[in-house]
């Protein structure tokens, strides 16, 4: 894959995005979750670009971007705390979004 030119910032937003549309819905809690983490510019670049890509190329973006943003086993947990706290931010913590924080720990842990 091609060198994915975001900032710290849009990656976390790309990867937040990706979570709370994990039971494909995107709660307004959640957006403001993901904005209060990176400014409103960033999130809505970022929102515009995660609406045209599917499953396989979000997560080809979001670990290509782990990778040259150096990532450390630190930075990983936070991240995931990021994620899980999505998850919780509508009350509803369902079986696709265990799932999904499963999946995305194991790919993380890759990285």
């Amino acid at each position: 894959m091609n060198r994915i030119d975001w900032t710290r910032d849009e990656l976390v937003a790309y990867i937040l995005l990706f979570a709370a549309n994990a039971d494909f819905k995107e709660s307004e809690v959640e957006r403001k979750l993901i904005i209060s983490k990176v400014d409103k510019e960033s999130f809505k670049e970022i929102h515009e670009e995660f609406e045209d890509d599917n499953d396989y190329q979000s997560i080809k973006k979001i670990t290509a971007s782990l990778e040259q943003h150096l990532y450390t086993k630190e930075d990983i947990d936070l991240l995931l705390e990021d994620i899980k706290a999505i998850f919780f931010a509508d009350g509803d913590f369902d079986i696709t979004e265990q799932n999904m924080l499963m999946c995305l720990t194991r790919l993380f842990k890759k990285a």
